[in-house]
């Protein structure tokens, strides 16, 4: 069988709870991580679906990597491979199909409340009892590209998921993991410690930690729903193996 492949923008912001999922069920991925130095591949051809992962820059940067996973994303699409955006990627994806990425009204650190649509993609794609709070690192927002639907909003930031068919781009960090978020907790990014001071939809170090214990457990519960729906359609057959 094919093998899932993850795109990684910098080494701290691993794929996490992705990895773990996929692990527990045995199915085979390839990692690249163009913060580590690696290229990413030229073609999706070898691969059964593709996750693109978040990173501190902006999808607009003139980066290598950048136009590189937006290729990929085209190329998975027009193959009808599923693709998956965390944060950039989403980003990244929304690039890729024609639209947009700007300035975010507000930037929206830590656990954030979200609120979804009631289009019917939400339960296919987020189940019944989705997470209310959703962890968030971002300064740009993306707009919903053209036959795509909006699955979710915040009061901060209106687009917050959208999807199109098999493919599912979400501002927030649905792959987060306990360590993962002590490191976020951990950073010394002085662009957050500014933002801290300007706006109310920045958490903390206090508050990302305290929302581990708080929130990560439905968090995850809804990434086990997202991930097995977006690799409902591959070789794989997630469902039979649940």
């Amino acid at each position: 069988m094919k093998p899932v492949l993850i795109l990684e923008h910098q080494t701290p912001e691993r794929a996490a709870y992705l990895v773990t999922w996929l692990d527990r069920r045995g199915i085979h991925y390839k990692t690249y991580n163009a913060g580590a130095g690696e290229e990413f591949p030229a073609s999706i051809e070898p691969y059964a679906a593709l996750a693109v992962m978040g990173g501190g820059m902006s999808s607009n940067d003139p980066l290598l990597s950048n136009r590189q996973a937006e290729i990929l994303i085209l190329q998975a699409v027009l193959r009808d491979r599923p693709v998956i955006g965390h944060c950039l990627g989403a980003q990244l994806m929304t690039r890729a199909l024609g639209g947009t990425v700007s300035a975010s009204p507000l930037p929206e650190i830590g656990w954030q409340p979200i609120e979804y649509s009631h289009d019917p993609a939400v339960g296919s794609w987020f189940g019944t009892d989705p997470t209310p709070v959703v962890i968030q690192w971002h300064y740009e927002t993306f707009s919903i590209p053209e036959d795509a639907v909006r699955l979710a909003s915040s009061a901060a930031c209106a687009n917050q998921a959208w999807s199109m068919g098999q493919h599912l781009a979400m501002q927030f960090h649905i792959e987060m993991d306990a360590e993962k978020a002590q490191i976020w907790a951990d950073d010394e990014d002085p662009l957050w410690a500014e933002a801290r001071e300007r706006y109310q939809t920045v958490q903390d170090r206090s508050g990302i930690i305290a929302g581990i214990k708080s929130y990560l457990e439905h968090h995850q519960r809804t990434a086990d729903h997202i991930y097995t729906h977006w690799l409902s359609t591959t070789e794989w057959a997630i469902a039979d193996q649940d």
